[in-house]
């Protein structure tokens, strides 16, 4: 990808691509980043914190739902308590042939496939892999690579996570407006 390319994405879009309208100002930057630490902390906890009241932060916080902006809530589990124990990385090449959107559609239909990155480079996509076993690992490949549109494969299995999942708040403390 040129620089170029890159300068022409879209900078801020939600999940479903489409652009944020509404300016995310530094309150709501705030109420962010508690929520990414604490998904589970109530409105008055978050106003609270952020200096506003809870009718203020529940207003603020459907507004950034709508929005697009926060897309959800989850519960984080050990993916080895629950019998997940393998994770692999797994560049996708896609044929000559194969649209990324048809490919994309595809890979998300496997429950094994956590996440999907389209990506710069060799590969078109990276996807995140969770299966029990070694064996269970290959099943899956073969199942990806029967995907029509998938060309070759590329897999890094994974020997430790070191981190994941962790909040990163980067630039949310920061004021866009400010240039800061």
């Amino acid at each position: 990808m040129t620089q170029e390319t890159i300068r022409g994405l879209p900078r801020c879009a939600s999940r479903t691509g489409a652009p944020h309208n509404e300016p995310v100002d530094q309150l709501d930057r705030k109420i962010i980043a508690e929520l990414r630490a604490n998904g589970r902390a109530t409105y008055a906890d978050l106003g609270r914190t952020v200096g506003l009241s809870a009718s203020s932060v529940h207003e603020r916080v459907g507004k950034l739902e709508a929005a697009g902006v926060i897309t959800g809530y989850h519960a984080m589990v050990d993916p080895n308590t629950v019998g997940l124990g393998v994770t692999a990385l797994v560049g996708i090449h896609p044929t000559d042939t194969a649209t990324d959107e048809d490919v994309a559609a595809s890979l998300g239909e496997l429950p094994e496939v956590e996440s999907c990155y389209a990506v710069a480079g060799d590969e078109a996509f990276v996807v995140k892999v969770r299966v029990s076993t070694v064996d269970e690992l290959e099943l899956t490949l073969g199942r990806l690579r029967r995907i029509p549109g998938v060309g070759r494969t590329n897999t890094t299995v994974v020997l430790s996570t070191r981190f994941e999942g962790r909040p990163n708040n980067a630039g949310l403390d920061e004021d866009p407006a400010s240039g800061a």
